[in-house]
């Protein structure tokens, strides 16, 4: 070899090990079995236990039937994971090896080569190693045994004095929905949760970047860049930032730099329904004589989030001001996507999301029993313009405050946060949930005989971790414009008035109180975080219980074993008598069940956003499931729209039109949730249900920009000549560019006077129809293997509805509320 060619080789071997790289071990041939047991059976990571058993075919799937119950010996074993993996000797000619794991559930010892490495206990924590001394050119073996999280649980309560509720869960720093919960299994799980990797680095390489925004006009953006690099050579290195460059002064070991950054004529992001969610693209190289050792990039956004509480003769504000202008949050709460986390795929994730920009919404709230979400989650949001309300991982428990547990848990808020805090959707982050309202409200410090001193105990355990440790983490490791906390979700229970006057509030009298759903119009409180009522999923989802030919019955036990609420049924049957007939068909009563809960969610959402500014977000629980059940979702788990998900993009389109019934008056509110003011023609009319116009009134209106108001009041006495049971009031407003309209009933649907309709579905094209009817069609259901832009919507006479279809379909097959109903057996 001549030198010219030695000198280039040479080169480029030291460009290759300049600049840091990584290797996926997920995709090895990993193995897995029962700590006891000899046999290695084949595994996939990431995954779970449960999933390796069931693709080995040693359990059935637990959603299926009622397999739920023969998995629960799994939850109390061991188990052992391992990989063969090759090195090369070029790949030890780096100067450091890491190996890192991205998540492990939950207690485990990783070994090298027979050498025990570390040990785990946080499912929440990235764990990193330097190996390269005790890799070797060839194979290596990678061992990780799993201990059994609620053994260990039991053996860490043990230490406390008394019985913590939901004992073991809250010892152990996982998954809490894992433990079971009113919409979810039972199914404690074990594993490599996220991906496994190996990182090759030399000389300096990036740790941690976080972008903060110091101030923002029109002309300027000006940024803080603060990196944090990890050196193992002192000197001069070069920091590129979007193609500038700034030398840097490093010293061996770990650093911290901050280096000033400016955008020009920047673009805001936007919340959904203000306009774009505009991204900037970012790219950080770390360099040292020309050479690049480490490189990252990510997606910003600009923008200004404030958390405003301020006192007034209520009470005190609890509202949200992005870029300077107060918002009102429309919007849900989030729980894990699956059971077993590992196969949300990055198109679920998507999916989710853009149903939810589709539904109206800005905000989701991420709910604290579950699990930090995956990159892909935020990704979503940002691109979707969904800020987030993110709760820390603790739920509806006590938990322990010793200095092994607070450390562990600022470990993990460390992490979590510097891996999350640059995402623009990030709007909030939150202790927990309903833990203050756990130990003030829940009644455990009776039914467990806790002495006073265990009492003052628990809320000095609360205290330290909530208002003393989380929040100095979050100090030490966000840019102060990242930094809004809040402890706890809801900040003062339900039962106590206050609720409604200042902070979150989870109104639950409807449901858990059993009180009728006409009581959400006058619980409104200044946020309402969490509230809901229960509807079964798509028949579709229902049929995905069974793993044969499904028997739809309320009384199969298949049926009962997807409803988690112990009163489930029977608090469903009791709201049902109120406002339905309740039908004896399963595929109706599954249609009234899911009619039930959208009403309930309506008269919620709607008077909530008619007290606009006095309440100023919204919501509900929950957007989705973790298996096919009956619950308070509006997506079922196989991401059918129900009703209620219809009817929630109804309830918070940008501008609404709500009728509120008084003892006097027919109150009619228009809520204009743009930026912009609106001049609208507005028409309100009593129409009966064969399209008669029985009265009206026209007016001008003029719909003040980011607000809401009464613009008209109907005397009763005004429609007392009417049989009102058969008749609707329509409210339309309009201008070139907007058209809303609202249909107010003044009877409960069991108490319409409703007539047979004629439904006609006109096929317009492949994916097109159009509908229309000779008398009033309540509650319109398209039935069919294909997702309707619209469904379960009211039509009058003499209208018609263009429906997009997401895929086409030779027959649509269609119901109404009328089929449920007594009156058609006198039709």
């Amino acid at each position: 070899m001549n030198k010219t060619i030695l000198f280039a080789f040479l080169f480029v071997q030291n460009i290759t090990f300049a600049q840091s790289s990584e290797r996926s071990l997920s995709s090895e041939s990993w193995q897995f079995k029962h700590s006891k047991e000899n046999k290695w059976l084949s595994a996939k990571v990431p995954g779970t236990v449960h999933l390796d058993l069931m693709n080995n075919n040693i359990i059935q799937d637990p959603f299926k039937d009622e397999n739920e119950k023969k998995a629960q010996w799994i939850e109390n074993e061991d188990w052992d994971y391992q990989v063969s993996f090759s090195i090369s000797s070029k790949e030890l000619k780096n100067d450091h090896v890491n190996l890192v794991f991205n998540g492990l559930d939950t207690f485990s010892e990783i070994y090298l080569n027979g050498k025990l490495l570390r040990k785990t206990g946080n499912m929440f924590r990235k764990w990193e190693v330097p190996v390269k001394q005790y890799l070797r050119p060839g194979d290596n073996l990678l061992q990780i045994k799993f201990k059994s999280a609620v053994n260990t649980g039991k053996e860490l309560a043990k230490k406390v004095p008394f019985t913590m509720p939901e004992s073991p869960r809250s010892f152990v720093r996982k998954a809490q929905y894992q433990f079971g919960w009113d919409w979810g299994p039972r199914l404690v799980t074990a594993g490599i949760w996220k991906d496994v990797k190996l990182e090759f680095w030399n000389r300096a390489k990036f740790e941690n970047i976080k972008i903060e925004q110091k101030s923002i006009s029109d002309k300027n953006a000006d940024l803080n860049i603060h990196t944090s690099i990890l050196a193992d050579k002192e000197g001069k290195y070069t920091v590129v930032i979007n193609n500038k460059s700034n030398t840097v002064q490093l010293k061996k070991g770990h650093n911290k730099i901050s280096i000033p950054f400016a955008i020009q004529n920047p673009k805001l992001w936007q919340p959904n329904g203000w306009g774009e969610a505009h991204l900037y693209d970012m790219r950080f190289s770390l360099k040292k004589d020309s050479q690049t050792l480490s490189d990252e990039t990510m997606k910003i956004g600009l923008r200004t989030v404030e958390l405003v509480q301020e006192k007034d003769e209520k009470g005190k504000s609890f509202y949200f001001k992005v870029n300077g202008n107060p918002l009102y949050i429309k919007g849900t709460n989030w729980i894990p996507a699956d059971s077993f986390s590992p196969r949300i795929t990055k198109e679920k994730y998507q999916k989710l999301i853009k149903d939810s920009k589709e539904a109206n919404m800005n905000m989701i709230r991420i709910w604290g029993g579950g699990i930090y979400e995956d990159d892909e989650f935020y990704k979503a949001c940002d691109e979707n313009g969904i800020l987030v309300w993110q709760d820390f991982m603790f739920a509806g428990s006590f938990y322990p405050a010793d200095e092994a547990f607070l450390n562990n848990v600022k470990e993990e808020i460390k992490y979590q946060v510097n891996r999350l805090q640059n995402h623009p959707s990030i709007a909030l982050w939150c202790g927990n949930n309903e833990i203050d309202e756990a130990i003030v409200n829940w009644g455990y410090q009776k039914q467990f005989k806790y002495s006073k001193n265990d009492s003052i105990q628990v809320w000095k355990d609360y205290k330290k971790l909530f208002h003393d440790v989380i929040p100095k983490t979050l100090e030490e490791n966000l840019t102060a414009d990242k930094n809004i906390y809040w402890p706890s979700s809801p900040s003062i229970g339900w039962g106590h008035k206050e609720s409604l006057t200042e902070g979150d509030s989870h109104y639950w009298g409807v449901w858990w109180g059993e009180q009728p759903f006409e009581i959400y119009n006058e619980k409104v409180g200044r946020f309402m975080s969490e509230y809901g009522f229960q509807g079964m999923p798509t028949l579709e989802a229902t049929q995905s219980m069974f793993s044969g030919i499904p028997d739809l019955n309320l009384q199969n036990p298949t049926i009962k074993a997807h409803e988690k609420h112990g009163r489930g049924w029977e608090i469903i049957n009791e709201y049902m008598t109120r406002d339905y007939q309740i039908p004896a068909d399963f595929v109706k009563y599954n249609y009234v069940s899911q009619l039930l809960q959208a009403r309930g969610m309506q008269i919620a959402i709607e008077a909530h956003r008619r007290s606009r500014p006095y309440n100023m977000g919204t919501l509900y629980w929950q957007l989705n499931d973790c298996w096919p059940v009956v619950s308070w979702s509006s997506i079922d788990y196989l991401g059918n729209w129900k009703v209620f998900h219809y009817q929630a993009k109804r309830s918070f389109e940008p501008v609404l039109l709500s009728v509120s019934e008084t003892p006097e008056n027919y109150d009619i509110y228009c809520i204009n949730d743009l930026l912009t003011d609106v001049e609208v023609n507005s028409k309100v009319e009593l129409v009966d249900f064969e399209g008669r116009v029985l009265w009206s009134v026209v007016a001008t209106e003029s719909l003040l920009a980011n607000s809401g108001k009464k613009y008209l009041e109907i005397k009763k006495e005004t429609f007392s000549k009417f049989d009102l049971s058969k008749a609707v009031l329509k409210v339309t407003v309009g201008n070139g560019s907007l058209q809303s309209e609202k249909l107010f009933f003044f009877s409960k649907p069991k108490d319409l006077k409703l007539s047979k309709p004629s439904i006609r579905i006109k096929k317009i094209s492949q994916t097109e129809i159009e509908i229309s009817t000779d008398v009033l069609a309540k509650d319109v259901y398209l039935m069919g293997d294909t997702h309707f832009s619209d469904n379960f919507f009211d039509l009058l006479p003499n209208t018609s509805k263009k429906i997009s279809l997401s895929k086409p379909l030779e027959k649509v097959e269609v119901m109404s509320l009328w089929d449920t109903t007594q009156f058609k057996k006198q039709n």
